[in-house]
Parts: structure tokens; sequence; C-alpha cells
């Protein structure tokens, strides 16, 4: 099948053959003449797979056939994503998209100068693309109409509840108008999704066009056992050795990928940062950075698992494996992505065992096991560390020295029994102010 026999106009062709792409996805070989029909839509899909194109083209040819005359034009279609990297590789998307046809978009996320967003607001918009926090920030203080919304998505939704955005999702829902068109799109399809799917949307047709939870199979995945203490050790020597000169690297947490980017700067490699903790300017300037090669390796936690589009990234490493079995699967769709290959490596100590399990449990397979000769397998049998070259010696138990007989102490009167103390629970509650009523959770 090809691009022109889904329908879409002459521009958006043009548009696609610029990209470089000549033939559609699955998904968007399915996705788009439902959108097309004006059907909702509930559409599960493997990260990398394609799944922005597959609403944003039908999206944009709908929209432009119909354009208001007013400068000041209200959105008409909203595009809900859960961080602020993926709301701009879909506003970019979009852009590149709807270039030759009448069509406006802009962002609003957290973490940047809101009366910047405002503006752009105010001289008019069709395409809005948007964290719910603050698109919610927005539409409190009026400076967003959601009056005349046409098409409503949801990407990457399934992350989106992982984050805890359902509340502000089914907030923003009641701002739009009753009659509007909803899609939903997921890398999983989990039965949240379809609760999700229940709230939102009005008898979708549904569309899976991969195994639910499925690795991309561009992508070869390898599993290095290694003491924890090494790993940093080994990360170096994997980069040195097979000369790396792109690799995005996950870490657990922030303060984590901040110490191992110092750490490789430390061994000669030239390392940056990306996390929540940086301003918006300034993981936009890594990301570009790193994208143009101005430095080998980018060391990100999960904020980043689901917002990078990075083309052609040969190198995905786990460098510490993630708490959430599925997060696993989209940090290395982050490669192989498009039809091109790409390698995921995961460093693997003795304490991440339960973690890996949880893993391959959701894969349905193992994946495979690799060791190098510096750094020797660490064997592990019931939770018991032991060493290289024993596999599953449980180590002797120390035998305990007698314990001394204690003397009888003289007779005495027998003392009152002590009142017990007070809960220290108890004596805290007591203490503790009055809980103000209020929205909790930040914003995006």
């Amino acid at each position: 099948m090809s691009f022109e026999s889904l329908g879409l106009c002459a521009e958006l062709l043009s548009a696609i053959a610029a990209q470089g792409y000549t033939t559609p996805t699955p998904i968007q070989t399915q996705a788009i003449p439902v959108i097309f029909e004006g059907c909702d839509l509930l559409a599960g899909a493997q990260t990398g797979t394609g799944k922005t194109a597959a609403f944003a083209l039908p999206i944009i040819q709908r929209l432009s056939e119909k354009v208001p005359p007013q400068k000041r034009r209200a959105p008409r279609a909203l595009v809900l994503v859960p961080t602020r990297e993926l709301a701009a590789q879909v506003s970019e998307q979009m852009q590149n998209y709807g270039r030759r046809l009448a069509l406006r978009s802009t962002t609003v996320y957290g973490g940047v100068n809101i009366q910047a967003q405002i503006e752009r607001l105010h001289r008019g918009v069709d395409i809005l693309v948007a964290t719910p926090g603050r698109l919610l920030d927005h539409a409190e203080r009026g400076t967003v109409d959601l009056s005349h919304i046409e098409f409503l998505v949801l990407d990457e939704a399934d992350r989106m509840l992982d984050l805890g955005f359902i509340d502000d999702i089914l907030r923003v829902a009641e701002y739009l108008p009753e009659q509007h068109q909803g899609l939903l799109f997921s890398a999983t399809y989990s039965p949240s999704i379809r609760q999700l799917a229940d709230e939102l949307l009005d008898h979708p047709r549904r569309i899976e066009v991969a195994r639910r939870n499925l690795a991309a199979d561009a992508v070869t995945q390898t599993v290095y056992p290694v003491e924890r203490r090494r790993k940093r050790e080994m990360l170096s020597h994997l980069i040195r050795k097979g000369e790396w000169n792109q690799v995005l690297v996950f870490t657990r947490t922030r303060y984590g990928a901040d110490k191992l980017t110092e750490e490789l700067l430390f061994d000669g490699i030239k390392a940056a940062a990306i996390h929540s903790n940086k301003s918006q300017s300034v993981r936009t300037r890594t990301l570009s950075e790193f994208k143009r090669g101005e430095f080998r390796v980018l060391v990100a936690t999960d904020v980043a698992a689901r917002g990078l589009d990075i083309e052609r990234l040969p190198y995905v490493v786990n460098y510490e494996l993630s708490q959430v079995p599925e997060d696993y699967v989209h940090r290395i769709g982050r490669t192989g992505r498009a039809g091109e290959g790409g390698v995921a490596l995961s460093l693997v100590c003795p304490q991440e065992q339960p973690l890996l399990a949880a893993i391959e449990k959701l894969l349905n397979y193992a994946i495979p096991r690799k060791t190098i000769a510096e750094f020797p397998q660490v064997a592990v049998k019931r939770g018991v560390k032991a060493k290289p070259g024993a596999p599953g010696k449980r180590p002797a138990k120390a035998k305990k020295p007698p314990a001394p007989i204690a003397k009888a102490a003289p007779a005495s009167k027998p003392a009152a029994p002590a009142k017990p103390a007070p809960s220290r629970r108890k004596t805290a509650a007591a203490q503790r102010p009055a809980a103000k009523s209020g929205r909790r959770g930040a914003r995006s």
C-alpha cells in the first residue's frame, strides 16, 4: 500500500516525500482511514512505528479543508502528551507535515515562561500540543479557548497514566465540546487504557498492530551481568572498544544521571545529562547538541524514555534497569526506529535480578546474556551473591561464640510497671496542623 492510496492530499504527499518516507507503516495504514471516517479510535502499537504521523496526517488534511477566516483562531485540534520532549517532537512533526497548508500550531508545557505561550495563543492557532497540567493552567486563566476542539488526541496515554495525569486529563475533557473525535494512542494496551477509553471515547474502533508490550524486532537486546561497583567501568570499556559515537544511557534517578555524567567525563568520554531538574532550554539545547554529534553519551532518566526522537540512534544502554517493566520497552524503543536497526544493552547487577525477571516475563522470552573477559559473570542463587567461578555456592556461616553465663542478680522488690510511652504516630498526628484542601501534584 502507498500513501496515495490512503487519500492524502498532494501537499501532504509532498511533505511525506520530503521526510524520506515512501511506504506507510501498519499503524498508519489502519488508523488513517478510520480517522477520515470520523470514528473514535483506540490504537495500540509498538513505540517507533509511526503513531504520530498516523494521527497528524489525517487531522492536518481535515483541518485544512475548512480554515476559519479570522486571524485569532481558537485551536481545533488538541494533542495531549506526557512530557515536554514529546510535546516538542509532536509539534515539530505537525509543522513539517502542515508546512504547505495554511495551519498554525504551537505547544504549551511547564518549565518555561507562560507569558510567551499566552502571546502565541492570543495570535491564534489551529493545532495545540500540550502537557495536561500546563494546559489546565491556561484554561483556568482563560488564556486558551477549548470550546472549538474537533479532535482530541491522547498520545502515549499509558505513560500519562503512569505519571498520574488521569485527573488532569478528565478535567481537560470538561472544557471540550460534546461533539469531537477522540483518538487514543498507546505503546501498551492494558486494562487501564481500556478504562480510560471508556471514559473519553464513543464506541471506538480498536486497532492493535503488534503483540502487546513487545519490544521492536529491529532492536538487538543483550544483558551483561556485572557487579554494581563495576558498571561505570564496563560502560566506558564498551564505548571505547566499540568506538560508539552516539549512545543514550538510562539511569533511574536524576542524581545518578549527573553522577554518571561526571564519571564519564573523568574517563575522557564527552557526555551530558538530561532530566527533569534541568530547565527546558537546557534540555532542548543538550538534545540538539547530542543529535549534532557534539558529544558521545547522553545520560537520561525515564523522563526522556518516550519523548526523544533521535534519527538513527544506534545504541541504548540501561545502566540501571527501570522499576516498571513497561518502561524498559519504551527505553529501548529509542533505537531501531523507522525500519532502522539498533542495539539495546542492559548492565545488570545481582540486586537487579528481580527487575530483569519482571521484564522478561513481560516480553515472554529471556534476553540473551553476554560476558566480557575483563568483567567475570556474577553468579546469583536465591539472593546470595557468589564469587566468580563458584556459581551458586553458599558461603559458610561463621560460628557464633558461646554466650557468657549471666550471674543471678540479688532478689529485690519488683518495680512498678512503667506506663507505656505514647505512640509516635499519635503524637505526630496531634501536633500536625490540619491539612488544607486543594489540588495536589505538580504540573508538567
